[in-house]
């Protein structure tokens, strides 16, 4: 169909510069060219609802903007920063090498590398890190700039130790950790290059290279330089020692007295407990927290109570102990038994989700006795949320001569049904292993139970705490008839009397 054979969208396609010079159809092309030539051809939107596009912004950088006063080059906030004021931020913070640091890296490092470590400098500029960055100050902060004077085992790795004899190996991917007997063969292939002889002396400690005013103050309480200066001292101690032996060993002499202290703890912390072979890997070593971290010691405080004698140090009680009333002394004296304990789990349209129920029995064997349930994924957790709320939810039963129930009672508990019989003294407890751990917890010790239906655990578990609640007072049969209770046993054949 062409375009002539529809007249709106003829002049529509007209208006915009669409239809060309020549047409098919009725329409003649003397008339069409004319048409065309007077409108111009213009270059339009397309046909579409959707709003133009707005101009492209350029991307936020979701970091602000440092002042120099924040950098601390500026001393005020409002004096503008000279170029004397960043030479000399500069120059305090990023000084060059002296002659003795030199020197030194020359000792430990090679002709090239040195040149390596001199054409890096040379590439950045201190101008640079002083305009555009900031450096951490705060006990926490990683060593960023490093002049690579020592090594750092958190974030360097472990340098080859061709002295002992080790090659550097990638980590073996079937090493396991040693049984005993390969413990004790790699104990005694150790032990078999020392000699046997008199104990030497005791290796110096970490606090033997610290000042006199901080030989009393724990670690994690030294201040930062004296910290690293103690910590530099005593690794280049123990250096010395071990070269010292290994030097004597060398020369053809024996180390009296079997392994020094150094080796035995050289042996502790560099010795591999996998089946290795004691190959050194390229790994990293992280360094252990003191015990108090300065800046965090004293902030938080455990919830722990003096008064239990540390018997509940994760605090699992303490939550039971403001509900209760109780100590955790008295909740550890309480009865509980596990009686059901089962998986089950939960269709998801993730797949199955598997957890454990557990129902717990709690009591204190006098009169007083709860049911605990709970679920978790884990078997240990649900089995101490299940005992926790089995002493939440302990409660008084009626007990005849503190011994049985009163009478005979009966209670269903969907198709389960449990009744229960009183018995004379000297009975015992004549019923399932459930009922007789809830009667055990409780302080009944002469009952008979019969199951006729059903033997459903958790039913039958149910049933038996709704049937021992569930008694007839006879006191408040008594009240209801108007009548005066006495018991026969007491009045006329002297039975119990409690």
């Amino acid at each position: 169909m062409s375009v002539a054979a529809r007249p709106a969208a003829r002049r529509l396609a007209s208006s915009v510069g669409f239809l060309s010079t020549s047409t098919t159809g009725t329409t003649s092309s003397s008339s069409s060219s004319s048409s065309s030539s007077q409108i111009p051809l213009q270059s339009r939107r397309p046909f579409s609802s959707t709003p133009a596009p707005q101009a492209r912004r350029e991307p936020r950088s979701r970091f602000r903007a440092m002042r120099a006063n924040d950098l601390g080059i500026a001393k005020q906030s409002n004096s503008p920063v000279s170029e004397e004021q960043i030479d000399d931020f500069t120059k305090k913070q990023f000084p060059k090498y002296t002659p003795a640091e030199k020197a030194e890296l020359a000792r430990m490092y090679t002709p090239e590398q040195i040149a390596a470590l001199e054409a890096g400098e040379a590439t950045i500029n201190p101008r640079d890190l002083t305009i555009q960055g900031r450096l951490r100050t705060d006990i926490y902060r990683m060593p960023y700039i490093d002049d690579f004077a020592e090594h750092q085992p958190i974030i360097d790795k472990r340098a080859p130790a061709s002295s002992r004899g080790r090659r550097i190996a990638p980590p073996d991917p079937n090493a396991r950790f040693m049984n005993t007997d390969e413990f004790v063969s790699d104990l005694i292939r150790w032990a078999d290059k020392f000699r046997v002889g008199e104990p030497t002396g005791q290796l110096k400690r970490l606090e033997d290279f610290v000042p006199d005013e901080w030989k009393k103050v724990k670690e994690g309480q030294w201040p930062g330089e004296v910290r690293d200066e103690a910590h530099k001292e005593f690794k280049k101690y123990l250096q010395d020692e071990i070269n010292k032996a290994a030097k004597l060993q060398e020369n053809g002499g024996v180390v009296a007295g079997g392994p020094t202290d150094a080796d035995v703890l050289s042996y502790i912390l560099e010795r591999s407990v996998m089946t290795d072979k004691n190959i050194q890997t390229q790994s990293s070593l992280a360094l252990a927290l003191p015990d108090k971290v300065p800046g965090v010691a004293g902030m938080y405080k455990a919830a722990i109570d003096p008064a239990d004698d540390g018997l509940d140090e994760t605090g699992v009680f303490q939550d039971l102990k403001r509900k209760s009333g109780m100590s955790v002394q008295e909740i550890l004296a309480l009865q509980t038994k596990t009686l059901v304990m089962n998986r089950v789990s939960n269709q998801t349209r993730m797949g199955k989700i598997g957890s454990m129920v557990t129902m717990v029995v709690a009591g204190n064997g006098n009169g007083w006795v709860g049911l605990g349930y709970a679920k978790s994924q884990e078997p240990g957790v649900a089995a101490t949320k299940a005992r926790l709320d089995a002493i939440s939810k302990m409660r008084p039963i009626k007990r005849y001569e503190n011994r049985t129930i009163f009478g005979n009672v009966e209670a269903k508990v969907s198709g389960t049904v449990v009744q229960l019989f009183a018995r004379p003294p000297g009975f015992g407890l004549r019923v399932q292993h459930r009922i007789f751990e809830i009667c055990r917890a409780a302080g009944i010790q002469d009952l008979s139970a019969r199951v006729p239906r059903s033997r459903n655990p958790m039913n039958t578990v149910k049933a038996t705490f709704e049937a021992l609640f569930n008694q007839k007072d006879p006191e408040e049969i008594a009240m209801g008839r108007g009548r005066k209770l006495v018991d026969v046993r007491k009045v006329y054949y002297g039975g119990a009397t409690q």
